[in-house]
């Protein structure tokens, strides 16, 4: 992949990176512009093919932030990983800590890498800027403090990386890492977090520059796999699922590098599964989805079947779902560009008790807000990413534009700009914050709307 020369990482770098706090044309709250009128309208995706002539906008007043940086491969997969600077962050600049895996055209090319982005600062500065511009001399040093900045720690991983979930264990942030090559690996980020925090101990990282090595490996599902998730409940404890439909639970041992896996697996699904969420209130309560279309909950106290399940949840794979953490609801996407949300008082039922469809194709992404337990966002593949409030309902909706009036009342934003979404987040620290990661990079932003 190409990448602007001014945001791409360097290949083996742990230096300071600038991000890029510009929209790009066809990023969302867009607007509309035909050739030789002033009249701009609100572009809908899926509603309407762009005319010759017609482009893409962004309107940065839909956004409280917006930057974007792009690596030299693509990752999949990125998780967040806790930092301790508290919680119900809003004022910016804004910092953030994520760990990724890429996807490189060659096995060896691959990496494992932890990003710290900080200096990061709301659009609102930008409209500021542009209203008191009057002391042009000091412009130039004031656009260069509100630059947005990275630093990078990449340790060099052999094989394409398909998931990556980190979890703190007490003083360990740990990365569990899905790869190409058909293992499950755990890997102490210690060294790549004091690289990212310290200029001294970047030098150190990049000295010492070899292939990660794990904490512990486990070769046991025998073919490659996505689905992996850490316990909220229990620090340590894991489950992974693989392509040929079998399931795992780790179980943590004292000392904090071992893990005890069952060699029995869970084995409901007859295909490939693709996701798995942790209960986050019941220790031994996991979900699965799959591509044999049917939703399933699991208590590893009753191995090897499951012991709740919808077989036809969705009409074709069912690629993601997401557990809420206070609010017995599991949100799920498919293939079939369904979002569903499904109450699991009522499970039994197979019948959801939510249903949108707005995405034009398979759902890649799903994940229910951490803070709001209405709010949640979703990607797919028709590049765009969504957001949505289950607690606003038809009559709390006012006078709405033309063309958007059968829109569904909880759809609150359409992000786009990105191209080949294949998963987002939500930061657990920064109010309202998205981190979405695809094809064509990262983008990092807050909207009018959550």
């Amino acid at each position: 992949m190409s990448a602007p020369e001014e945001d791409t990482f360097a290949e083996e770098g742990g230096e300071m990176e600038e991000m890029d706090d510009g929209g790009s044309d066809e990023d969302e709250g867009v607007e509309m512009e035909d050739e030789g009128e002033e009249e701009k309208k609100v572009y809908v995706p899926g509603l309407e093919p762009l005319q010759p002539g017609e482009e893409l906008e962004m309107d940065r007043s839909a956004y409280r932030m917006y930057h974007e940086c792009q690596t030299g491969a693509p990752c999949l997969s990125f998780d967040v990983i806790k930092d301790g600077d508290g919680e119900k962050r809003e004022q910016y600049p804004l910092s953030m800590l994520l760990c990724a895996g890429t996807q490189a055209e060659t096995a060896m090319a691959n990496r494992l890498v932890v990003m710290r982005m900080y200096n990061l600062h709301g659009t609102e500065l930008d409209n500021e800027e542009e209203e008191s511009s009057d002391e042009e001399s000091d412009e130039e040093d004031e656009d260069a403090d509100k630059k947005p900045q990275m630093e990078l720690a990449m340790m060099p991983h052999y094989g394409g990386i398909n998931r990556v979930r980190v979890t703190l264990r007490g003083n360990q942030s740990l990365a569990a890492v899905w790869s190409e090559k058909g293992q499950v690996e755990i890997f102490d980020l210690q060294p790549q977090l004091e690289a990212v925090h310290s200029s001294v101990a970047m030098a150190a990282f990049l000295k010492q520059q070899k292939e990660a090595t794990a904490l512990f490996s486990f070769s046991g599902h025998m073919t490659e796999g996505f689905a992996i998730d850490w316990s909220p409940v229990v620090p340590g404890r894991l489950v992974s699922g693989d392509c040929n439909k079998n399931i795992h639970v780790w179980e943590p041992q004292e000392g904090g590098a071992s893990w005890k896996i069952d060699q029995r697996p869970f084995s409901s699904h007859t295909k490939s599964v693709e996701d798995l969420q942790w209960s986050p209130t019941e220790a031994t309560v996991f979900a699965s989805c799959s591509v044999d279309r049917s939703i399933r909950i699991w208590d590893i106290r009753a191995p090897p079947n499951s012991m709740l399940s919808a077989n036809e949840a969705h009409t074709s794979d069912v690629n993601v779902i997401s557990w809420n953490r206070s609010e017995p609801f599991l949100l799920s996407g498919g293939d079939d560009g369904l979002l569903k949300v499904w109450d699991l008082r009522q499970f039994k039922s197979g019948k959801p008790v939510a249903n949108f469809k707005q995405h034009s194709a398979p759902i890649t992404s799903v994940e229910w807000n951490p803070v709001d337990s209405s709010v949640f966002a979703a990607s797919g593949a028709d590049d765009v990413v969504s957001q949505w409030d289950l607690s606003v309902e038809s009559c709390d909706v006012g006078a709405r534009a033309e063309g958007m009036k059968d829109l569904p009342p909880q759809l609150l934003f359409l992000h786009q700009g990105q191209s080949e979404i294949k998963e987002v987040h939500w930061h657990p620290q920064l109010t309202g914050t998205m981190i979405s990661t695809a094809l064509s990079g990262f983008n990092v932003f807050r909207t009018i709307s959550v």
